[in-house]
């Protein structure tokens, strides 16, 4: 007798997708563009690199851990900028986050000359690089201005999948967007968990305790509480739909930004006294919905 197993249809649902979250930077941004319109600015062959790094013992990667892509988003031209979290975290230093800002700047550009050009950020982040800190800091200023200039023109995406999170200086970027996509697996906090628990202690933060981390800034709990405007799965086409759905909704009637008197209304309910839950956090935040 043979005996033939059979496949549930979620897995062989699951078994089709091709995962977003394992792609590298520079797969990712082609992932978001249109096919065959990928066209790398100052790529690794460019060799545009830290300067800094070499100085403190650290190997620098050709591209600073930053991919900036040009092509077409459902035909309309659009800049793509996609975080490499496997080199230093992801994190921000003079060299990668001139790049973002100018990418943005030149977008901002285009749509002032009656050019629409689109605009993605891919985040994988940890903040600025300790390393380099001080510039780190100042790029990441640039990066923040040039974001609200363009977002006047167009809406402007970005993506969080995993596995390195947003954090820091980026989460900050993450809030400036007008439209953000998470899977479950992502993370967006202002500081890790590591981070936490390190400067209040485990009481306060467990790092190590993954369903609890998850539960506060994971990708469902940001959807939940209005810091994520889609959750979708870990499946490259999808999240590609996602970006180019938001694109087509075009602007929303308020930006996240503009609600900061609903974000402090529900500041000021939470209790600090004690630790909360990530249901908590949901249930307080449905208590102040307006």
């Amino acid at each position: 007798m043979t005996f033939t197993p059979t496949l549930s249809k979620d897995v062989l649902e699951l078994s089709s997708r091709r995962s977003y979250i394992e792609l590298n930077a520079r797969d990712r941004a082609r992932q978001l563009l249109d096919d065959g319109t990928f066209h790398e600015l100052l790529g690794p062959f460019d060799r545009v690199e830290s300067p800094w790094l070499p100085i403190q013992g650290i190997v620098p990667q050709a591209d600073d851990g930053c991919v900036v892509a040009k092509g077409k988003i459902d035909g309309q031209p659009a800049v793509v900028i996609a975080m490499e979290g496997k080199f230093q975290g992801g994190s921000i230093g003079e060299v990668c986050g001139m790049k973002m800002a100018e990418a943005f700047r030149l977008a901002r550009q285009d749509n002032e000359k009656g050019i629409p050009t689109r605009a993605v950020l891919s985040l994988e982040s940890g903040g600025v690089r300790l390393q380099e800190a001080n510039m780190g800091e100042l790029v990441i200023a640039e990066i923040y201005a040039e974001m609200v200039a363009l977002r006047k023109y167009t809406p402007l995406i970005v993506v969080i999948t995993g596995p390195t999170g947003c954090f820091g200086g980026m989460s900050l970027a993450a809030g400036l967007a007008t439209y953000v996509v998470m899977t479950r697996q992502a993370r967006l906090s202002m500081n890790g968990p590591e981070v936490i628990e390190q400067e209040a202690g485990k009481a306060e933060f467990e790092a190590s305790n993954k369903p609890f981390v998850w539960s506060v800034n994971g990708g469902a709990q940001r959807y939940a509480t209005g810091f994520a405007d889609v959750l979708v799965e870990d499946d490259a086409v999808a999240i590609t739909a996602a970006v180019r759905d938001l694109f087509r909704k075009g602007q929303p009637a308020q930006l996240r930004t503009d609600q900061y008197e609903l974000f402090i209304k529900r500041l000021s309910s939470l209790d600090t006294s004690k630790q909360w839950t990530g249901e908590d956090i949901r249930n307080a935040w449905k208590e102040n919905a307006q």
